[in-house]
């Protein structure tokens, strides 16, 4: 969308429209979670970000903010990584996420299911106590390996963004890269709760309850933030109960995921007005959800 508004093609309220209702990565997470919950925020997204960009449309031309020489900024597939670009090291992590998956995907759906249902896996399969948390935890672990083998982490973008990805590369592939980055940023966010509460022997969402007045808007400050890396970090401590859903809707809505990372290198006075807009509904969305439900 942002390759289409600095070529001419569509209109600054578009920019608007699409940003509000990206929630990035913290989606897929959402909804595995809780699938009803998910649906409901992207929806609202979706009815949000459409009615935003209308508004916008309604006060600005459609070429408010375009930069002046587009041939210079729009980027193709030309600027993607090859794996000449990738270290000997890297390239092989990133064909091992590959195989990864294809081993597990059934089996690991298997038993996310299965214990969606509250069934004793352990039990069925005739394993020990927690045998099948172990091995979880392991594999866990490979993922979060794989990951950081493919990363060089040199700033800010490339430790909250996904993975560029190679245009001809399997979707088996691009969906293992994707995969492994949100299931590292998930387990770090449960992890750093858990060992936040263990040792300092304060209840985080005890805690956090008292600012109730105040979450939707530390969730919509977290949503201004480039990235899904740290909108990941907020979905987390929503599901384990330490922030309201008032305070994820507010950043489902105000957060760009990676769609902001383009549009501040093609149009960076357009990304950062766009994300300045898409504060205000986000604002509205999650106080008015605090006052009337919570």
């Amino acid at each position: 969308v942002t390759t289409q508004f600095v070529s001419g093609r569509i209109g600054f309220g578009a920019i608007v429209a699409v940003l509000t209702a990206t929630m990035g990565d913290a989606a897929f997470l959402l909804l595995a979670s809780e699938p009803i919950t998910g649906l409901g925020v992207v929806a609202l997204g979706v009815v949000v970000g459409t009615l935003s960009g209308l508004t916008v449309n309604y006060f600005h031309a459609d070429d408010f903010l375009r930069p002046n020489k587009p041939e210079k900024a729009v980027c193709d597939v030309s600027c993607q990584k090859t794996s000449e670009d990738l270290t000997q090291v890297q390239q092989h992590a990133i064909n091992l996420q590959g195989t990864f998956w294809q081993w597990m995907i059934v089996p690991g759906a298997v038993v996310a299911l299965l214990g969606s249902f509250q069934v004793d896996i352990n039990q069925w399969l005739g394993l020990g106590e927690e045998r099948i948390e172990w091995l979880g935890a392991l594999l866990a672990i490979v993922c979060m390996l794989l990951w950081a083998l493919t990363k060089e982490l040199q700033d800010y973008q490339s430790t909250v963004a996904e993975d560029d990805k190679k245009a001809g590369s399997h979707p088996m592939q691009k969906a293992a890269q994707d995969t492994n980055f949100v299931s590292a940023w998930v387990i770090m966010a449960f992890l750093a709760f858990e060992l936040f509460n263990h040792f300092s022997g304060i209840n985080l969402t005890e805690s956090l309850a008292g600012w109730g007045l105040w979450m939707p808007l530390v969730g919509l400050a977290v949503g201004m933030l480039p990235g899904c890396g740290p909108q990941i970090l907020v979905t987390g401590l929503y599901l384990s109960g330490a922030v309201p859903l008032s305070a994820q809707l507010a950043n489902a809505i105000s957060n760009d995921g990676d769609a902001l990372f383009p549009a501040i290198a093609m149009a960076p006075k357009a990304a950062l007005i766009a994300t300045i807009y898409s504060s205000i509904p986000a604002f509205l969305v999650g106080y008015g959800y605090l006052f009337l439900f919570e």
